[in-house]
């Protein structure tokens, strides 16, 4: 790839290498570049109005809180004060003593692979229940 870009941007190389084309090839050669690059500028043009709007719309935003005496700062501050709530964690619902040690498990996640050995060999998820 790094080879095709260095003989598409050097004058000299890309006159070598497209010298066996016929006319009609390299005008086709020529039309599929201008076409990719036509495109390129479209979407150059289309993302500078995207932003042009978007700022637009802020300053439009921002003149309004001006107008109603709110500033930039009140609304990061009220943003701030409320933070989220952390729901206690879960108790245990079940239990199982391997080696002497209590491992426990709520239900959710992942089974504790001591659990899943034991449901593996037959044993009913009822038997662990706390």
């Amino acid at each position: 790839m790094a080879d095709f870009l260095e003989i598409l941007t050097h004058g000299r190389r890309l006159k070598a290498q497209v010298k066996e084309l016929e006319l009609d090839e390299l005008q086709d050669v020529i039309a599929k570049l201008q076409k990719i690059a036509d495109d390129r500028e479209a979407e150059a043009a289309e993302e500078q109005a995207a932003q042009a709007e978007r700022i637009a719309k802020i300053e439009a935003i921002r003149k309004q809180l001006a107008e109603d005496g709110i500033s930039v700062d009140e609304l990061n501050a009220l943003e701030g004060s409320a933070p989220r709530k952390k729901r206690a964690p879960r108790p245990p619902k079940y239990m199982i003593v391997v080696d002497g040690e209590e491992i426990t498990w709520t239900g959710q996640g992942r089974t504790p692979k001591a659990i899943k050995e034991q449901l593996d060999q037959g044993r009913s998820l009822e038997e662990f229940l706390i």
